[in-house]
């Protein structure tokens, strides 16, 4: 929604995978604008907001996440937005085409703030940004965080560190005014973006199981401990490969093949999820950055015994014109010298790596096996010898 909002994709048909008269066209019934109120299990029926009640044999619960608010005075003031939903993204949308906003405040520096940064940035708009802590996205490690910020004060984007946000008025020079612990600033408008939660009003309210991540408790199958009711997408957990835990990591990709796995048993097939890695991703202007599996604190919590290191190579081979530097950092386990995680950024190839790098995860691998894995090799794409190999057997020597 970000490349919508910052008119990189142009219409936001584009946006929509399937449209309700397509679902109609294979016997699929679609209301939209329709609210669930209640769902009354021994009956087996939901009830609509307009009283309306619906008999169901099965029901799946795809609720996804509910934005987080500050809970500060004037934060549902006009111009005030958070953006998980497809009509938010319009509304921002019409917002920035109908009101002339010259400049734009962001709260929160997770993947939201960065990419929205770079959207409204590059339509010209002044772009401000607090947050809580000192680096923006601080999952990945500190060193890569730095060169996310230095790459946004680049383009100019103002990171305003330690901030508390206290409330939101009415503005003098411009729509609105956000008041903090570092005093005043002015904007047209301001966006949310300081996190999301499982929306589980109504699992809670038929009382099913929440996991310990307060998202909602399923099965393999994606069924919960209710015969009959499964979940899927960002409302519910997934099994992680790599810890071993039921984890809630809000992401399209999961949330999709999620309900693939769920519509096939409901329709008689057999078919599981077999669990996540973590891998993610994200762009902000010229830099790529991604993730996968788990970091230090995650792995020790796991029972791990982690080792990590930092290591820079070349995205491409280092004889090729245009070559840019690559940082991948690889954490395993001392113990065994399994991989357990691996962070990337560059302005090319940290995706790459990373895709590669859970796969890697994905099949149990150690430094000693990724060290020497086959990869295909061309200058134009990287060297004889990866950086995934060079990072690999540079940690195992430290194990």
């Amino acid at each position: 929604m970000p490349y919508y909002i910052g008119d990189v994709i142009k219409e936001e048909t584009r946006l929509i995978a399937r449209t309700p008269e397509k679902f109609r066209e294979t016997g699929v019934e679609v209301r939209i604008d329709t609210r669930v109120e209640e769902v009354y299990g021994k009956a087996g029926e939901v009830r609509l907001a307009d009283g309306t009640r619906l008999p169901y044999d099965t029901l799946v619960l795809g609720t996804g996440t509910t934005p987080l608010m500050p809970g500060i005075p004037g934060e549902d003031r006009e111009g005030v937005f958070t953006l998980k939903k497809f009509t938010d993204a319009l509304r921002i949308k019409a917002w920035l085409r109908e009101v002339p906003c010259r400049k734009a405040i962001i709260i929160g520096a997770g993947f939201i703030g960065m990419e929205m940064s770079e959207a409204i940035r590059n339509l010209g708009i002044e772009t401000q940004i607090f947050h809580r802590g000192t680096l923006p996205v601080n999952r990945w490690d500190p060193e890569f965080s730095q060169i996310v910020l230095d790459e946004l004060r680049r383009r100019q984007v103002d990171f305003v560190t330690d901030a508390e946000t206290k409330s939101v008025e009415a503005g003098k020079n411009h729509r609105l005014r956000l008041i903090t612990n570092h005093g005043e600033a002015e904007a047209d408008m301001i966006l949310m973006a300081v996190g999301i939660r499982p929306e589980v009003t109504l699992a809670k309210q038929m009382g099913l199981p929440l996991g310990e991540t307060g998202a909602i408790r399923v099965n393999f199958s994606q069924m919960t401990p209710r015969e009959g009711v499964y979940a899927v997408g960002d409302c519910c957990e997934s099994f992680h490969r790599v810890s071993r835990r039921w984890v809630n990591i809000p992401l399209g990709d999961i949330a999709n093949k999620q309900g693939r796995v769920a519509g096939r048993n409901i329709g008689g097939g057999a078919m599981i999820f077999p669990g996540i890695v973590g891998a993610q991703c994200f762009k902000v202007f010229d830099l790529e950055v991604a993730a996968t599996g788990l970091d230090e604190r995650e792995a020790a919590e796991s029972g791990f015994h982690p080792v990590s290191m930092l290591s820079w190579g070349n995205a491409i081979a280092g004889s090729m014109p245009g070559n840019t530097k690559l940082g991948l950092k690889l954490i395993a386990d001392r113990a065994t010298g399994k991989l357990l995680g691996a962070q990337a950024v560059g302005k090319a190839g940290a995706v790459s790596r990373i895709n590669t790098l859970s796969c890697a995860l994905w099949a149990g691998l150690t430094l000693d096996d990724i060290g020497y894995l086959d990869l295909a090799y061309a200058p134009p794409f990287g060297g004889s010898w990866d950086l995934i190999h060079i990072a690999a057997q540079a940690l195992k020597r430290q194990l």
